[in-house]
C-alpha cells in the first residue's frame, strides 16, 4: 500500500511537538503504535485491509516518520503521554490499541499513568516485560521476563548508535529480526525507515526502553488483551507465556517461523495477522 493515498493528519502535543498520524476507515477505533526507529509505514498492510472494517489510526511517534524531529521527549513515559493526547484530541473512546515492541512498552506506561481511560482492548506484539537482565535473577526469572540483554551489552549497543557505525548496527539488528522469506521491498522499507530515524535520539530512546520494568504493571491489566509473538523473534516466547498467565482474560498467539514468525509478523504474514486481530476485536468480552 502507498500511504500517499490515505489521509494524513497532524496535531500538537502539550510540549509543542507536531505529530503525524494516518486515519482511515470507520467503526471501532484501532490505534497502532510502531516499534523503535520505525514509522506508520510498517503497518501498511493493516491500514489497507483493516480499515475496510475499522477506523484505523497509525501514529508516528515523535521524531519518527513524518512527525516533527525534536531534541527532547524520547522517553517511554513521554510517548505514553503523547498517545493519551492523541486519544483526547480525537475524542476516542472504547479504543483498541495495538503496539509493537517499543510501541507496546508505551502501552504499558500508558496503563500505569492513565489506567484503562479511553481503552477497550489491548494488543501487544513482541512486548518484553524487562529488556535488561539483572545478574541476581534466576534463569527462570530471566525466561519469564524476557530479558535477553545484560547491562554491559545494552550500553555497548546504545554507544554504537552514537558512533559512525550506527546505521550499520541498525541494519544488522534488523536482519536478525526478519525471515529469509520477507519480500525484498518490505526489507528495504524497514531498513530505510530505521536508518532515517536520528541516531542520537534513537540512542536516548533505546537507553530508556532498556531500563523500563513492566513486571508490576502487566498483572494489573484488566482489559481483554491479545499477545502476539513470533517463534523466531528475539522476544522469548517464555516471556509471552508469562504475560498470558499474568493478565486475566488474555490470549496468546504464536506465529511459527515458517509463517513469518519473527519480529515483524504483521509485515511477513499480514493475512494471518489481520485475521487474528479481527477475530480478537470481534470477540465479546467474558462476563
Amino acid at each position: 500500500m502507498n500511504l500517499s493515498t490515505v489521509d494524513h493528519h497532524y496535531f500538537y502535543t502539550n510540549d509543542n511537538v507536531k505529530l503525524h498520524y494516518v486515519d482511515k476507515g470507520e467503526g471501532i477505533p484501532l490505534v497502532m503504535l510502531h516499534g523503535w526507529s520505525q514509522s506508520t509505514e510498517q503497518y501498511k498492510y493493516q491500514i489497507e485491509l483493516l480499515s475496510e472494517k475499522y477506523r484505523v489510526i497509525a501514529l508516528d511517534m515523535r521524531g519518527h516518520g513524518q512527525s516533527e524531529k525534536v531534541a527532547y521527549g524520547y522517553k517511554i513515559y513521554r510517548l505514553a503521554k503523547d498517545l493519551h493526547e492523541l486519544l483526547s484530541y480525537l475524542d476516542l473512546n472504547n479504543t483498541v490499541v495495538l503496539g509493537h515492541a517499543s510501541g507496546a512498552a508505551v502501552m504499558c506506561c500508558y496503563w500505569e499513568l492513565f489506567g484503562g481511560e479511553r481503552l477497550a482492548k489491548l494488543i501487544f506484539v513482541d512486548k518484553i516485560p524487562v529488556l535488561t537482565s539483572n545478574p541476581m535473577w534466576s534463569s527462570a526469572e530471566v525466561a519469564n521476563y524476557g530479558s535477553f540483554v545484560d547491562p554491559v551489552s545494552s550500553m555497548s549497543f546504545v554507544n554504537t548508535l552514537l558512533s559512525d557505525s550506527a546505521n550499520k548496527a541498525k541494519t544488522i539488528l534488523l536482519h536478525r529480526q526478519i525471515t529469509k522469506h520477507i519480500l525484498p521491498e518490505d526489507e528495504r522499507l524497514l531498513i530505510e525507515t530505521t536508518c532515517r530515524f536520528s541516531n542520537p535520539e534513537a540512542a536516548v530512546l533505546l537507553y530508556n526502553e532498556f531500563h523500563q520494568d513492566c513486571r508490576d504493571v502487566v498483572p494489573r491489566i484488566n482489559l481483554p488483551t491479545l499477545i502476539i509473538v513470533g517463534r523466531g523473534s528475539p522476544t522469548p516466547v517464555s516471556s509471552q507465556v508469562w504475560m498470558n498467565l499474568s493478565i486475566p482474560n488474555s490470549q496468546l498467539v504464536i506465529f511459527e517461523v515458517e509463517e513469518g514468525g519473527k519480529h515483524f509478523t504483521f509485515i511477513e504474514n499480514p493475512q494471518k495477522f489481520n485475521r487474528v486481530v479481527d477475530d480478537f476485536i470481534q470477540l465479546k468480552p467474558q462476563v
